[in-house]
């Protein structure tokens, strides 16, 4: 067992030099999205979530009213995410599914 210890430590510690992160899966949200009423606004909506650190997609959908986002959790939250959408003119609030 002592040997099994000496061999994985080193390869450890190169993993973390080598900037190998064990990060988090990647997260997706719905919003619920108010005051869209033309076919601009999911534009807006969709880069002012574009711009969170950590967005790695966005989906807007006019008819819905709602915008899907996959983000890493470690770098942005749900509250980052709808206080973009509300800087824009765009309140939200996440969809929560049973």
């Amino acid at each position: 067992m002592r040997r099994a210890t000496l061999v994985f430590r080193p390869m450890l510690g190169m993993l973390l030099a080598a900037g190998v992160a064990f990060a988090a899966p990647p997260h997706t949200i719905t919003l619920a999205v108010e005051n869209m009423t033309c076919g601009t606004c999911p534009i807006v909506v969709k880069r002012a979530l574009e711009r969170v650190p950590g967005v790695s997609s966005t989906s807007v959908d006019f008819e819905k009213k709602t915008a899907t986002v996959t983000f890493d959790p470690d770098k942005a939250t749900a509250a980052q995410l709808t206080q973009a959408t509300t800087e824009a003119g765009f309140p939200s609030k996440p969809i929560v599914r049973p």
